[in-house]
């Protein structure tokens, strides 16, 4: 095999595997809000025990 020939394989692997690539990878979501949903949620639960014992 030439190399012109190898080039060409080259060439054409790389346009064949650019769509399987990222080129710009999106960054993982923080989770700093995690603290704060898991209070809200702990909030809500409170809140609605203390009105299903208050209707019994």
């Amino acid at each position: 095999m030439m190399v012109a020939d190898m080039n060409k394989l080259e060439q054409a692997a790389r346009v064949s595997m650019s769509g399987f690539q990222d080129a710009d990878p999106q960054p993982a979501p923080r989770s700093s809000h995690l603290p704060f949903r898991l209070g809200a949620v702990a909030l809500l639960a409170a809140v609605a025990l203390t009105a299903a014992l208050q209707l019994f």
